[in-house]
């Protein structure tokens, strides 16, 4: 693409918040862009959602899962995943702990764990809601009634990626599941009043700039509340352990169109990122995001919930990682968010 092109496509972003498939592809495909795309997705980062970065405490407490996901170190047919499903108790008493620390919210993480029914989710959403937290879900497919039920007992937030909008590269990557299913539970979860995230992986076999662009377009006609992207980091023991790993420079102009097309969401600097390039975490923030989540896992399951190799912080204590992740923002001139950090409405476009 040409410097003019390119240039009236990133300003009509910056200005509109709106993009056709063939333009965003066009942005997504030119490596040229990046740039000049982020910096335009860092000044809409400061208008609409200002210099905080909010931190929530991330609490992995199972890496059972009965889904098989080909890119996942937690598919159910990994025989060498090291398996821990924490106590109601461990959880309650890690989110105590990311609330001493300075915490406003913790997100509970899981694989699909049948264990966790609805009615033991809810019990520890009760527990740690009356710790005065902002709860986040992460645990994947369920039905409508157990979302509803989740929700009754006080959680916030649900935390769901599609990881691609493309139905047959979603069902060949995860084998077993059903497209329209994963796009119903987002669905109920918008219905029942959560607070949705989503978002997919970048450098997935087979994906293209087309892709990306409908992924971002299908965010933002959801009206997503937060979106996180991860690039494809191959993990030696899954079917897609020979991959190349998902491109940083296309990940980073995917993080600044979400930006610029969905200017209000919550865009975390995942430790992915952080994973395939130190110092990645402070790229993503320069380039639209605005969100970290340290991890406050502590002890043996904090190794063993291995989703990739080579995971970012993986050694480091709750106290010593939410100490390096303040250092870091504040470096960096911005300030650590106070309160839950809930979406911030302005564009009601």
């Amino acid at each position: 693409m040409d410097e003019a092109a390119r240039h009236a496509l990133i300003d009509k972003a910056e200005r509109t918040h709106r993009l056709a498939e063939a333009e965003l592809a066009a942005l997504l495909a030119d490596d040229g862009a990046t740039d000049e795309l982020a910096a335009a997705a860092d000044r809409v980062r400061r208008a609409f959602v200002g210099d905080e970065v909010h931190l929530r405490g991330l609490i992995e407490f199972s890496s059972y899962c009965r889904q098989n996901c080909l890119y996942c170190g937690l598919r159910r047919d990994n025989k060498n995943a090291q398996r821990y499903r924490l106590s109601p108790e461990e959880i309650v008493a890690l989110a105590e702990k990311a609330k001493a620390a300075g915490y406003p919210t913790v997100v509970m993480q899981s694989g699909e764990d049948a264990w966790f029914t609805a009615e033991r989710l809810a019990a520890i959403v009760r527990d740690v809601k009356r710790l005065g937290l902002t709860v986040t879900l992460s645990v994947g497919e369920r039905m409508t009634d157990e979302y509803r039920v989740l929700r009754e007992a006080g959680a916030d937030r649900f935390l769901l990626r599609i990881e691609t909008t493309d139905r047959a590269l979603y069902e060949r990557l995860d084998p077993g599941m059903s497209h329209e299913d994963r796009i119903r539970c987002l669905a109920d979860l918008k219905r029942l009043g959560y607070e949705v995230g989503t978002g997919c992986l970048v450098g997935l076999p087979g994906q293209t700039a087309e892709m990306l662009a409908r992924d971002v377009l299908f965010f933002r006609s959801i009206d997503a509340d937060m979106v996180g992207i991860g690039p494809l980091v191959p993990n030696g023991e899954t079917p897609l352990g020979d991959e190349r790993p998902g491109d940083m420079r296309l990940v980073r102009r995917m993080v600044a169109a979400i930006r610029l097309l969905l200017p209000e969401a919550n865009i975390p600097a995942t430790t992915a990122m952080e994973t395939l390039s130190p110092g990645a975490r402070e790229l993503m923030l320069r380039s639209g995001a605005n969100v970290m989540m340290p991890n406050v896992t502590e002890g043996e399951a904090r190794q063993k919930y291995a989703l990739y190799p080579g995971k970012a912080c993986v050694a480091d204590t709750p106290e010593h990682c939410r100490a390096c992740m303040e250092g870091r923002i504040r470096a960096m001139g911005r300030t650590v968010g106070k309160g839950p950090g809930g979406r911030m409405r302005k564009n009601r476009k």
